[in-house]
């Protein structure tokens, strides 16, 4: 168990805002352009976000895995069984991070990058 000893002037609240949050890391194909997000940490309500490559659609969805609403929703424990929220395909996998979905060429991180819950 993590314990913390706050400072004078520190709210709970604000060390668990910036506690909670996670990295949204934007990559980019080097040949065709094709842009996808990926979603690094987990967010407020402890999920994490994993990116799914559907070769049928040829892109990369986010999915939602963990985290509170998988306790109250068992098919979101895991990637196992989901479908692409694009094309509603079964044929999805974790994504490479490197492998571009439209034309197998080359991604990579971007740079740009942004704070999410």
């Amino acid at each position: 168990m993590t314990t913390f000893a706050l400072r004078k002037g520190v709210s709970l609240l604000s060390v668990f805002y910036f506690t909670a949050m996670a990295w949204k890391l934007k990559y980019r194909c080097k040949a065709c352009g094709y842009e996808a997000d990926v979603y690094e940490g987990r967010g407020l309500f402890r999920q994490q976000i994993t990116p799914m490559s559907c070769p049928d659609c040829k892109s990369v969805q986010n999915i939602v895995v963990g985290g509170i609403i998988a306790d109250v929703a068992p098919s979101y424990r895991s990637e196992v069984g989901r479908l692409c929220l694009n094309c509603g395909s079964d044929n999805i996998r974790i994504w490479d991070m490197k492998t571009c979905p439209k034309c197998q060429a080359e991604m990579e991180p971007t740079g740009e990058k942004e704070f999410w819950t």
